[in-house]
């Protein structure tokens, strides 16, 4: 692995649109060349995530969720409970609220994040959230729930005011390749303020690739670039950021070392 730096990226969309078993298994083979050796497959609906789960029964190092994207909250929840109790299934999510395309009624948003807290709540395990131009309801839903003891704002878009509720709640934020646009000023000083042992980082494959791949699909073996560029923005090494980022994810998802059991 380059340099030695192991890797988790901690959410990605393997699956996305029903990918193909061998695109899927390069995307993975590629990665591990790249040193990222766990993957956490994300669900966005029931469907969505029986698919997440049916690519990590497959590959040895990769996990799944189970959740309901804030963009299919209309379509509800029925039959996500169920797959909470699968060995693969780690966390609850992606859910939260989205107000930038309000693809799903905000309410219908509010009411399908509530239920998941509390399904994340009743199976003890961590609680995957999507906020979009949506902070203050977003903290409000949390805040009426209660906040699962092991909660991550993934792909974190806001800046340090967010960043430090966030924490303040006890929340990990999980930074993607947005830390490397140069719009992003906002999104880098949150990396910054992130104490080391609440950081994670991802690549929301196929989206947001880091600089220098922009506008091309995005894929798990870059997450190092997220990271790399974490550590510039704290003035940190990267394999502190690497080390800190796998030791986080290990504990946060209760990950088994399965990767070095890969072929």
């Amino acid at each position: 692995m380059p340099g030695g730096l192991r890797w988790t990226d901690d959410h990605c969309h393997l699956h996305f649109r029903a990918a193909e078993a061998g695109d899927v298994a390069a995307a993975v083979v590629a990665a591990r060349d790249a040193g990222v050796e766990r993957m956490v497959t994300v669900g966005c609906d029931v469907a969505d995530s029986h698919a997440a789960i049916a690519v990590a029964r497959r590959h040895p190092g990769v996990w799944a969720t189970a959740g309901v994207h804030p963009h299919e909250a209309d379509g509800g929840v029925d039959g996500l409970q169920e797959l909470l109790g699968e060995a693969e299934v780690v966390a609850v999510g992606e859910c939260g609220l989205d107000y930038h395309y309000d693809h799903s009624a905000r309410s219908a948003q509010r009411e399908v994040f509530a239920v998941q807290i509390a399904m994340a709540h009743a199976h003890d395990l961590p609680l995957v959230v999507h906020s979009r131009e949506a902070w203050d309801d977003t903290f409000a839903v949390l805040g009426a729930e209660g906040v699962p003891a092991r909660t991550v704002f993934h792909c974190f878009t806001g800046g340090a005011h967010e960043a430090r509720r966030a924490l303040d709640l006890g929340a990990h934020l999980s930074f993607s390749g947005i830390v490397t646009f140069k719009s992003a000023s906002d999104v880098r000083a949150a990396a910054a303020l992130c104490p080391l042992d609440r950081l994670l980082v991802e690549t929301d494959s196929p989206y947001l690739a880091p600089v220098p791949h922009r506008g091309q699909p995005n894929r798990p073996a870059l997450v190092p670039l997220v990271g790399s560029a974490v550590a510039a923005v704290r003035g940190a090494e990267v394999a502190a950021v690497a080390a800190a980022t796998w030791d986080n994810a290990e504990a946060f998802y209760r990950l088994a070392d399965e990767a070095a059991a890969a072929p």
